[in-house]
């Protein structure tokens, strides 16, 4: 069961964080919202193993399960108040528009950030004392999977904070949680999927629920609709028809032979066994790759989204991109770069950086969301392993654990 990631998407803005292969950390874009991160510096030296953002703050964790935080204080970026609890076990953090929720290797749960958007679990406390194993973020909640394949969620109950309507289907046998700006859907073993949230974010699936009763292996969400890829390769969509919720342009082409589906905030794009790339959705973001078509027939290996463009890496190593110039729909300002080498894409609001196999970075797109990254240039030159985005910023991780 796989899943593109939400918390992914929605944590993807204006700046970047890289992670090298040394484990440090360097950040670039939007200063106040992460791209500076100097006043943690000296914690981000090495050691670093997973880098997340929301919209205005990044958090780090490291090797010995510490989390650092940087960005907007009341946003993440200051976990002072919960900070004794961070001090060793997390293994995972996840970030929505402006809370982060922790998971412990105990199966407990910290969150911190600003309270409406699930910054404060106090109301579900009791349930996320133990035993979770994944956490997902909406705009403005968090949904909790448990051991025992039960839901919590929390916050924004018009966000999917409140999941009464659907409860008694969420005691269990839930495996997945992926979820759109304001509702969530939840795959079981079955392969049935479960909706709830705003009906017109894709939480009421109940044009084409028959179809979501079974064989459903992955579950994609954008801002306003999903896609789910079932078993047989096929398609099925559902939410704002405008932003992706309506796939019937391209209906013929999502019957068969879909192995991925990506999406951006209003557009999608399916890989399909033979390399191929389908978009659909809003035109102006990259549901029409048209002017493209004929690089997307085979090769892809990768598809990457922002908000309003697609990156797709081919076998070469070459990329595609295609969606609003502005945001890195056009990378020709780096084009004789991403002719060849290029082994992992990665992205933000409004940029994207790839990263080449002598792990040199390259990025493009809006010069104050990170598409500029000349002002950490030499630091970007080789060892870099990851690279994270969050609105207005960019963090790279290098193999010496440095930011």
């Amino acid at each position: 069961m796989t899943a593109d990631s939400q918390n992914t998407r929605l944590v993807c803005k204006k700046t970047f964080a890289a992670i090298k292969s040394d484990g440090s950390v360097i950040t670039w874009g939007d200063p106040d919202s992460g791209g500076d991160s100097s006043l943690v510096e000296d914690q981000l030296q090495d050691g670093v193993v997973q880098v997340v953002g929301n919209y205005f703050a990044f958090a780090a964790v490291k090797s010995d399960g510490s989390v650092i935080t940087w960005g907007v204080i009341g946003c993440g970026g200051d976990h002072s108040f919960v900070e004794d609890r961070f001090q060793e076990g997390v293994v995972q953090v996840v970030g929505n528009t402006a809370a982060f929720a922790a998971v412990k290797s105990d199966g407990s749960v910290i969150t911190w950030g600003h309270t409406g958007s699930g910054g404060n679990s106090s109301r579900v406390e009791d349930g996320l004392q133990e035993g979770v194993v994944q956490v997902a973020g909406s705009a403005e909640a968090f949904a909790a999977v448990k051991s025992d394949d039960s839901v919590i969620t929390w916050r924004g109950s018009g966000s999917g904070g409140d999941s009464s309507r659907v409860e008694d289907r969420l005691q269990e046998g839930v495996v997945l949680v992926v979820c759109t700006h304001l509702a969530f859907t939840a795959v079981k073993p079955d392969g049935s999927a479960i909706t709830w949230g705003d009906s017109e974010f894709g939480g009421d699936s109940s044009d084409v629920e028959d179809r979501l009763q079974e064989g459903v292996v992955q579950v994609v969400g954008n801002n306003s609709a999903f896609a789910a890829v079932k078993s047989d390769g096929s398609v099925i969509t559902w939410g704002d028809s405008h932003g992706g919720g309506d796939s019937t342009l391209v209906e013929d082409q999502l019957q068969e032979g879909v192995v991925q589906v990506i999406a951006n905030a209003r557009a999608s794009a399916a890989i399909k066994s033979d390399g191929s790339v389908v978009t659909w959705g809003d035109s102006g973001d990259g549901g029409d790759s048209s002017h493209v078509q004929d690089q997307l027939q085979e090769g892809v290996v990768q598809v990457v989204g922002n908000t309003q463009a697609f990156a797709a890496v081919k076998s070469d190593g070459s990329v595609i991109t295609w969606g609003n110039s502005g945001s890195g729909g056009a990378g020709s300002r780096v084009e004789d770069q991403l002719q060849d080498g290029v082994v992992q894409v990665f992205c933000n609001t409004e940029a994207f950086a790839a990263v080449k196999s002598d792990r040199f970075v390259i990025t493009w797109g809006d010069s104050g969301s990170g598409g500029d990254s000349s002002c950490v240039e030499d630091r970007l030159q080789e060892g870099v392993v990851q690279v994270i985005g969050n609105r207005v910023a960019l963090a790279a991780i290098k193999s010496d654990g440095l930011s």
